[in-house]
């Protein structure tokens, strides 16, 4: 089975650039992420004929996640068990959905930004990484794929440059230390491996051409449990993704499963 994970920066706007990856790499199950819409105002139709089922959760024109699979989308959950609110009065925000495709469980996931540190919304960062950790140890018992963009570059080699990011959000000690949890509970980063660094990266920002310098950041991954770290066969990130006019700030990771 080929997994993989995207940010896609609105689905909307790159359905096109969805489709005509999922062909050329032959993907069973993609799990998307920013999808900024709507269930309702997601264009699904060519997806559909193609033979993918989609899940999908999106409350406005800000964040959303979805699942897009041909071998089966079963036991869909909306948000996980007790994930924080945010927002002005608070409530749910639409950052994780999760679903079985092919006998595993698959998380879309996009970890809130942080946007600076000491911010309100950095510490709710750090409260819904600390809820999704105990969420997920009972899931380390399945084959079970924690994936998308996780808004943190745990390793120094993670970022094109530390000096740049030394005041920012995505590399601060709590931030590292929370993703480090999940490691530490069993779960695995099926990708590094097969993808070592430095210089590699997910994440380029638009800004003064970060792609074509290669001034990037790791920030989207895949973590597997450790019966489906064993079943990892390979695995890529398809950096020509984030070329061309009309591409996401994100490139897809993708890994193989036997």
């Amino acid at each position: 089975m080929r997994l993989a994970t995207w940010n896609v920066n609105s689905l909307r706007s790159r359905i096109g650039r969805v489709e005509a990856f999922l062909e050329r790499h032959d993907v069973d199950v993609l799990a998307v992420q920013e999808t900024k819409a709507r269930e309702d105002q997601l264009p699904l139709l060519g997806l559909q004929s193609m033979g993918y089922d989609v899940a999908a959760a999106g409350v406005n024109q800000w964040n959303g996640v979805a699942v897009v699979s041909r071998v089966g989308i079963d036991d869909v959950q909306v948000g996980f068990d007790a994930m924080p609110p945010f927002g002005d009065p608070p409530g749910p925000e639409a950052r994780a959905i999760g679903a079985v495709c092919g006998g595993v469980r698959v998380w879309s996931l996009y970890v809130p930004n942080g946007r600076k540190v000491g911010d309100p919304h950095y510490l709710y960062k750090l409260e819904w990484l600390a809820r999704l950790r105990a969420a997920a140890r009972p899931w380390l018992a399945e084959d079970t794929a924690l994936v998308g963009d996780w808004n943190i570059a745990p390793l120094d080699e993670d970022v094109f440059d530390m000096a740049a990011f030394a005041k920012d959000t995505h590399v601060t000690p709590p931030e590292r230390a929370a993703f480090r949890g999940f490691l530490e509970d069993g779960y695995a980063d099926v990708v590094r491996p097969h993808a070592p660094g430095p210089g590699v990266y997910t994440y380029w920002d638009y800004y003064r051409q970060r792609f074509e310098r290669n001034r990037g950041m790791r920030i989207d991954f895949v973590l597997g449990s450790p019966s489906l770290a064993a079943r990892v066969t390979g695995a890529f990130i398809d950096r020509e993704e984030r070329a061309g006019a009309g591409a996401s700030d994100h490139a897809p990771v993708v890994v193989d499963l036997a």
